[in-house]
């Protein structure tokens, strides 16, 4: 069985920076495309960052684009989001997500599993 478990989020400054990390058990991630999503209060989730297998594609939501940068760690089954210059609409619940598919599919919310979410608070 396939498990994701976020951590690294919290509460922080404007302004701070926060890397989350996903570690992924259950199988290797080597061949799987892996994202983040958010939850903002009272919002939908949004997509925030996808990438590819092979690391060489990514994709970035518009409003991260520039501050955030996803990347992986095969060898560690993990996947991370570094979070630059965050500002209080940063704030929400951010969830791991993977799957057999690509870093397109990952974007569009095509994820075969997702974590349970992790909370990152950013004050003003």
């Amino acid at each position: 069985q396939v498990q994701l478990v976020e951590s690294g989020g919290g509460l922080v400054q404007a302004g701070g920076s926060l890397r989350l990390s996903c570690v992924v058990s259950g199988d290797p991630i080597s061949s799987y495309g892996m994202g983040w999503f958010r939850r903002p209060p009272g919002k939908e989730r949004e997509f925030v960052a996808s990438i590819g297998w092979r690391s060489g594609v990514t994709y970035y939501g518009d409003s991260v684009k520039g501050r955030f940068t996803i990347s992986r760690a095969n060898a560690k089954n993990t996947v991370y989001l570094q979070m630059n210059s965050l500002n209080p609409e940063d704030t929400g619940v951010y969830y791991c997500a993977a799957g057999r598919r690509s870093a397109s599919d990952i974007k569009s919310g095509a994820s075969d599993y997702w974590g349970q979410g992790i909370q990152v608070t950013v004050s003003s």
